[in-house]
């Protein structure tokens, strides 16, 4: 099976975050059964000090600690004390760039992530950074694990990229909310609720 490799994420966190669009999160619970989805939206977020919307903009911390670490491996949080969010630190470690993953497309084990949301259904099972991390079992202990590969990681597209790709301003922040790090697959209805989604 191919996989992605460090070389993908230590690249420049902006040529990253729209290649990761139609690559396959993945998710292998114990017993085996496998959860999969691809994805459609994500953010960028640069580490140079540019970006004061960044976790990484005052430095390391022992909250963004993974953030700073080796490309390829995961930056997991919680967000308000409620939700936990997902990203993928890329460049160079120390750098501080990671993508946000906001929203999949459920291919393979929908019943799994459903009863993990409690029932929700549809769009709204995976639109958003904290429902997919929910509905994959995404827990703060895989922070600054591998996404290359185990258990929870992150695969190629299945075949040719045949979508558009669309680029607009981050969603819900009060700072560098201007800044067009958003990327999205242009018309997908998995799109994160409020965020120019099809339908």
């Amino acid at each position: 099976m191919r996989r992605l490799d460090r070389a993908f994420f230590a690249r420049p966190v902006l040529e990253v975050a729209p290649d990761l669009l139609g690559c396959r999160l993945v998710r292998v619970l114990p017993g085996g059964a496998r959860l999969e989805g691809r994805i459609v939206e994500v953010e960028a977020y640069v580490g140079d000090g540019t970006d004061p919307a960044s976790h990484a903009h005052r430095g390391p911390t022992r909250r963004n600690r993974a953030m700073f670490g080796p490309p390829g491996h995961f930056y997991v949080y919680l967000s308000h004390g409620l939700h936990v969010c997902a990203n993928l630190v890329c460049e160079p470690a120390g750098t501080g760039a990671a993508v946000l993953l906001r929203a999949v497309e459920p291919l393979e084990g929908e019943s799994r992530m459903r009863a993990r949301r409690g029932g929700s259904d549809g769009r709204e099972l995976t639109n958003g950074p904290g429902k997919l991390a929910q509905a994959f079992a995404i827990t703060l202990a895989d922070d600054g694990r591998s996404a290359l590969r185990g258990a929870l990681r992150i695969e190629p597209a299945r075949g040719p990229r045949e979508f558009a790709v669309a680029v607009s301003p981050r969603i819900g922040l009060s700072k560098a909310a201007d800044l067009p790090y958003r990327f999205t697959v242009s018309g997908s209805p998995w799109l994160s609720r409020g965020a120019g989604r099809a339908g």
